[in-house]
């Protein structure tokens, strides 16, 4: 499923990322899948909440420069190479996975759930429902 994911960029600084998170939970935004990837100076904070429009506008009033893309949310099979349910498809539509992070929690059927930033996002959907539906017999997980 298509899911909105939230980016800003910090300065690798104490304290910079516990002012995000007092800013979101003050507005009572829970952050349900988060990814930080660091430079020498600056760090990318890549997140999905449970009220992506909300989180934007909140962070934008806070002074933030937001960015906003579609990635997708997906079960997992929770098992040695289960990953492969995922990224087998992928490879065969010769989709390209830029990056996935975990989501804080599990889908309805108890599996695992990543978020995947892929470069043709509406192609990789149609290319893990057709292999999901397949291999399970029902559609990908939604959040």
């Amino acid at each position: 499923m298509c899911v909105k994911q939230i980016s800003i960029t910090l300065e690798n600084v104490p304290g910079k990322f516990l002012a995000v998170s007092e800013c979101l939970g003050r507005e009572g935004i829970n952050i349900r899948a988060i990814s930080v990837a660091d430079t020498s100076d600056f760090s990318t904070v890549r997140f999905v909440t449970d009220n992506p429009e909300k989180t934007a506008n909140v962070l934008k009033s806070h002074g933030y420069s937001v960015h906003e893309t579609d990635v997708i949310a997906v079960e997992v099979p929770d098992h040695p190479g289960g990953l492969q349910a995922v990224l087998k498809p992928l490879r065969e539509a010769n989709i390209n996975v830029c990056y996935f992070y975990t989501y804080l929690g599990r889908g309805e059927s108890g599996q695992p759930i990543v978020i995947i930033g892929v470069d043709k996002t509406k192609e990789a959907i149609e290319a893990l429902k057709k292999n999901w539906v397949h291999t399970f017999g029902k559609e990908i997980y939604s959040l």
